[in-house]
């Protein structure tokens, strides 16, 4: 091998080095720039991964970001009764309802179920829709970190104002209330907050506006239960 052959080949593996470096120190920001930003998000208004890649390819956002100070109260209480109903007990993950789900499934392959509401904001503002052990892995961690750093409240204001309320790119209680209702997210009474709360796992294919049977009655279920959820929900009153 000639001088000039070694040389090309030294400055290949240098440049191939190079790449792999900064490949991994990408991943690497791209990993931790979630745990740099959710201490951010205590004061600052978070936009979900969603919204970005309907910002990004022209579709339509709507969304007004309301304080939760601002809402029915009973909007909070119909979703945690919908969604969560241990939120302010557990530390990001409910280990108990996770393990309900494996144990129904009879494997943990085919487990459906068990995510929290701290789950679903990890979701929302970091991750993508679907269900994947990869999404899963890193959205636990993800969790456990924004139920340390961020007070339950917050979680819950934030949740309330990312989480896809409408087929057409509305966002948050007060853009979803308003497509719904025709009215803000301040003026829900309890069988409205019920509907919302009953669409938020699809509301693509479910209508507050229009609901059918299913939502009907999944809402009078989530209205009868928010009416003892207020004893669970002592985490999201008040000020955080």
């Amino acid at each position: 091998m000639t001088a000039a052959t070694q040389q090309r080949s030294v400055r290949r593996r240098g440049g191939l080095s190079r790449l792999v470096w900064a490949a991994a120190t990408a991943v690497l920001v791209l990993l931790l720039l979630p745990y740099l930003l959710v201490p951010v998000y205590r004061i600052v208004t978070p936009v979900s991964t969603l919204m970005l890649a309907r910002w990004l390819t022209g579709r339509n956002v709507v969304r007004t970001y309301m304080p939760i100070g601002r809402m029915a109260p009973i909007l909070s209480l119909s979703v945690l009764a919908a969604e969560d109903d241990r939120f302010c007990s557990h530390h990001g993950i409910d280990w108990h309802e996770i393990h309900a789900a494996i144990e129904e499934a009879g494997d943990i392959s085919e487990a459906r179920g068990g995510s929290t509401i701290t789950q679903q904001t990890a979701k929302n503002l970091f991750l993508w829709p679907g269900r994947s052990f990869v999404r899963k892995a890193l959205e636990f961690p993800l969790a456990l970190w924004i139920d340390l750093v961020l007070p339950k409240r917050r979680v819950m204001e934030i949740y309330l104002n990312i989480a896809q309320w409408g087929p057409n790119g509305e966002f948050g209680a007060e853009a979803g209330a308003r497509s719904a209702f025709g009215k803000s997210a301040a003026d829900l009474d309890r069988g409205e907050a019920a509907l919302l709360a009953a669409i938020l796992p699809n509301p693509v294919r479910r209508s507050a506006r229009r609901p059918g049977t299913a939502v009907r009655r999944l809402a009078g279920i989530y209205e009868a239960r928010a009416r003892s959820a207020a004893a669970l929900a002592g985490c999201i009153e008040g000020v955080s």
